[in-house]
């Protein structure tokens, strides 16, 4: 019996620390996408692309370790990629079947589950930035085409920066057009370019972000995944941030940011495990790819296209950007 009660007390105090034990909670973390699909092989373009989103990760780990907010960092690393040509979000942004600009963006506050969306903007710098402003200052949800645009006119010139819509035009993309309307594939084909951000802060909190310039030679009004929370962008603190991109129909009709964070809570997945398995899924028919970021600081950026661009970067000293594949 001694022997039987010695034997009892070493199980219980001489178990490994790391059996059934989780993961560590990672103080901070954030994962940055800039489109689903080829990449073009133009080695000034991927440099360019690279160094854009080296920026915009390296700003948003700066913050994050500072103690900025999820959504603070979410606005500013996207901010970045608006203003990068090399996407297609903001200056860069793909010309729709009229000639013009007209782009989409949301964000969402994990801890509150408030959030705020734009579509169809035509003169407003950072489409993020006035996203935001909707949750915040509105109790709406999304602003579209004009009555987007006059709400920038209401916030003035001091919270929204206007440029005229040929600003964010580029040669690139309006070669891009041309051949798209002559029905010539495109050189950089579903390169879709939408940009992305997903932060965990050291409050516990997440936001995730999505800003884009839709597709080349899209019917004017047209409306994809990117300025629809649940879609193309959700958070929630109890599972994850999602910040999708690749074909916006796709990720609509399945509701896939939504559904990442639904798998985790009432299926018990991982956030990887809740990617993958949306993303490969036999009935889902999705193309493009997710980023995610889990509650514990997990961070996951599966894609079904030839290829990614992302980043990323967390409090264990991860830190990596990815671009040709």
């Amino acid at each position: 019996m001694k022997r039987i009660f010695t034997f009892i007390l070493l199980s219980l105090f001489c178990t490994p620390a790391f059996a059934g034990e989780k993961p560590e909670r990672k103080e901070f973390a954030v994962a940055i996408h800039g489109g689903a699909g080829r990449i073009s092989s133009d080695p000034g373009h991927i440099a360019a692309r690279q160094a854009a989103l080296e920026k915009a990760l390296t700003l948003g780990e700066l913050m994050l370790k500072k103690g900025d907010s999820s959504l603070d960092v979410v606005e500013a690393v996207i901010r970045i990629l608006e203003d990068a040509p090399e996407f297609n979000a903001g200056r860069g942004a793909v010309l729709n079947a009229a000639g013009t600009h007209e782009l989409d963006s949301s964000i969402m506050d994990g801890k509150t589950r408030r959030c705020g969306a734009v579509a169809g903007v035509r003169t407003v710098r950072h489409p993020i930035t006035l996203a935001r402003h909707v949750m915040t200052e509105t109790r709406h949800v999304l602003l579209a085409t004009d009555g987007a645009e006059r709400f920038a006119d209401e916030l003035g010139k001091d919270k929204i920066e206007r440029v005229s819509n040929a600003w964010f035009s580029t040669d690139r993309q309006k070669a891009n057009l041309k051949r798209a309307q002559a029905y010539i594939p495109l050189a950089d084909e579903f390169r879709i370019g939408t940009v992305g951000c997903v932060a965990l802060d050291k409050h516990g909190n997440i936001a995730a972000g999505t800003s884009t310039g839709g597709l080349t030679n899209k019917k004017f009004g047209r409306i994809g995944d990117s300025p629809i929370v649940g879609a193309g962008t959700y958070a929630d603190n109890g599972t994850c941030g999602v910040s999708c991109t690749g074909v916006g129909e796709d990720f609509i009709r399945n509701s896939i940011a939504f559904h990442v964070a639904a798998q985790m809570e009432y299926g018990s997945k991982s956030v990887a495990d809740s990617a993958h398995h949306l993303l490969h899924h036999p009935s889902n028919k999705i193309s493009g790819g997710i980023i995610a970021v889990a509650h514990d600081g997990s961070i996951t950026m599966p894609f079904n296209t030839s290829g990614m661009s992302r980043a990323a970067a967390d409090s264990s000293g991860l830190h990596e950007v990815h671009v040709t594949d």
